[in-house]
């Protein structure tokens, strides 16, 4: 299981170290895994980043110790899975956006309401409904027994691109994927 510390470095680097991981939730309707594919930071100063104007009621798991979880609704009903980095107070978190699916694959199609395997994490709204994570988990220690992240094989290649799906700081190179791995995004 991947510890504080491991979070409690520079977001960017956190965010590649990140891909090959497995994120793990284990809940009452059963476990379900997947590998990180795709990753991107958001830092202060970058106006894309929730934090950039300081903490609010909505970002303030952003705000905590590194290793939380920061789960937030985008649109009004997506949910997206971010995890805290850099020391407490500092406002810097990595989205997840993308895994491949490892274990739980029944569970995470009937939560999709979908039978395509490729469709079921492929993006950050998709991966937090196939998971079952929702603001609930908003706030949550990643070192928990329910919700979690441990260290994975390390991926031979890296792909650093910008971001997407944002309106501000898209020209920035802060989302990474794994190269060749077809449960990314968006190529």
């Amino acid at each position: 299981m991947l510890t504080r510390d491991f979070f409690n470095r520079p977001t960017m680097k956190v965010a590649r170290d990140m891909l090959g991981a497995v994120l793990i939730h284990n809940s009452p309707a059963g476990k379900t895994a997947g590998i990180i594919v795709e990753t991107e930071a958001y830092l202060q100063g970058d106006p894309a980043c929730h934090a950039s104007r300081g903490k609010t009621r909505r970002n303030a798991a952003m705000f905590g110790p590194p290793g939380t979880a920061y789960i937030y609704l985008v649109y009004g009903i997506h949910c997206c899975f971010n995890t805290v980095t850099m020391p407490t107070g500092t406002g810097e978190a990595v989205l997840v956006r993308a895994l491949e699916p490892l274990e739980g694959l029944e569970l995470m199609k009937r939560r999709r309401g979908i039978a395509d395997v490729k469709g079921l994490c492929s993006g950050p709204g998709r991966l937090c409904q196939a998971m079952g994570l929702d603001r609930q988990y908003n706030g949550m220690n990643l070192s928990s027994p329910s919700l979690y992240i441990q260290q994975g094989a390390v991926p031979e290649s890296i792909v650093t691109t910008t971001r997407v799906g944002i309106s501000q700081g898209q020209q920035l190179p802060y989302r990474f994927y794994i190269a060749g791995n077809r449960w990314i995004s968006r190529k």
